[in-house]
């Protein structure tokens, strides 16, 4: 009987830490951009007009950035496992019993140790080493495009919520709406990243929600002091 195989939340990491992040981004720079635009004195359409224009170029912004950092953790993962081959090749025992130490360091006897590193080189050295001394793992590869994809999707996603809000606003509500409905958006956040990450959701809604009040009272400064110098 096949032993069925166990969910584990780290096989979340690489996608939910791009998308929690993406979203995050585009409710606290969205909504930080409108409360800015407003406490300076905008009018209605130019507020709506900035925060679309923000969305995209945040969107966009998102997954160049998340596409070259991941893409060049990629090339150091291939570069080590290139030069990992080559040492393989050059010193076979060497790098045997360099496992063997390493399982030794976890708690394995030596004579087991070594039994276990000669027959996982034997089955596949390359992949034994990857995982075993440099910590590569499937949960862990650098996927460049999902990374990208997903950051720049939830961005907009989160980027649109502020925006509704501040089309149901009127001017001289529309930063305390904004804020407000942005903060409850970040609080459905952490409560989604916690249930998903399985992670605590008092510790995850409570550091979101603090970033999130901090941009947006020194996006709302920097507007209400650049409204003032200007009038």
């Amino acid at each position: 009987m096949s032993i069925p195989k166990e969910m584990h939340y780290s096989d979340r990491v690489g996608w939910l830490r791009a998308a929690v992040l993406g979203a995050n981004d585009g409710i606290v720079s969205t909504a930080s951009l409108i409360i800015g635009m407003a406490t300076a004195g905008a009018t209605l359409a130019g507020v709506l007009t900035a925060g679309a224009a923000g969305a995209v170029a945040g969107a966009m912004s998102m997954a160049a950035g998340e596409y070259v950092s991941v893409s060049s953790q990629k090339d150091t993962e291939h570069a080590d496992l290139a030069r990992e081959r080559r040492e393989l090749a050059a010193n076979y025992e060497f790098e045997t019993r360099e496992l063997a130490e390493i399982y030794e360091a976890r708690g394995l006897s030596s004579p087991l140790a070594q039994e276990v590193a000669e027959k996982l080189m034997h089955h596949d050295a390359l992949a034994a080493h990857a995982r075993d001394e440099l910590g590569f793992s499937d949960v862990s590869e650098a996927r460049p495009l999902q990374a990208a994809i997903a950051s720049a999707l939830t961005f907009l996603a989160g980027a649109a919520l502020p925006l509704i809000a501040a089309l149901g606003a009127s001017r001289q509500s529309l930063a305390v709406v904004v804020a407000l409905g942005s903060l409850v958006a970040l609080g459905l956040l952490g409560v989604l990243s916690a249930r998903v990450g399985g992670s605590r959701i008092s510790v995850a809604v409570v550091r979101i929600i603090v970033w999130g009040v901090l941009a947006m009272g020194a996006t709302a400064g920097v507007g209400w002091l650049f409204g003032v110098s200007s009038a």
